[in-house]
């Protein structure tokens, strides 16, 4: 059996509402064992049978979709990798132990292309720095709140087209991977 955490795109946010238990069961609906949540933001931990998480994706948005009736773009990550990705550090020991400063990462379907990764990496400010590592970007907000930040909607990182991602703050992270961590084969 395989170990996983599902990361859902823009759940709970405007007409995207869903209670837990209802998600929950869409999850149990596609066979998947051991379903939970993680706080009401498209966190779901779930066991399957399946060990290709791009066929897992396709099958979770296809299921959504039809079942919610909008796309929710899924992006599913083995225990191992949210592991890796909460150990990681992107940035310098003062930028990620200031409390004043944020670490969010995005999740992605694939990674970017070397051209998305050095141009993501070139936005950069005073307040707002990226990292790219395998299928995740880092990005670290520092001294205002992520929402205050203006690096996304720079003219700079939309020319970019960068493709479809999910985000979670890095402490959510540590923390599902303190919650769920890696089993013994």
């Amino acid at each position: 059996m395989h170990h996983y955490i599902a990361f859902l795109r823009g759940m709970n946010l405007g007409n995207r509402r869903i209670k837990m238990d209802a998600l929950r069961a869409h999850f149990e609906a596609l066979k998947f064992a051991n379903v939970e949540t993680f706080i009401a933001s498209g966190n779901v931990i779930f066991s399957s049978q399946i060990g290709d998480t791009s066929k897992l994706e396709a099958s979770i948005q296809k299921h959504l979709e039809k079942s919610l009736g909008y796309a929710v773009d899924t992006f599913v990550r083995t225990r191992a990798e949210v592991t890796a990705v909460a150990a990681f550090q992107p940035f310098g020991p003062t930028d990620t132990s200031d409390p004043a400063n944020t670490i969010h990462v995005g999740f992605l379907a694939r990674p970017l292309s070397p051209e998305q990764q050095r141009g993501l990496t070139a936005c950069h400010s005073e307040v707002d720095a990226f990292a790219v590592e395998g299928r995740e970007y880092y990005w670290l907000c520092r001294h205002i709140k992520s929402h205050e930040s203006k690096i996304w909607t720079s003219s700079q990182l939309k020319a970019l087209k960068l493709p479809s991602s999910s985000m979670r703050n890095l402490t959510t992270m540590r923390k599902l991977a303190a919650l769920y961590p890696v089993k013994p084969a």
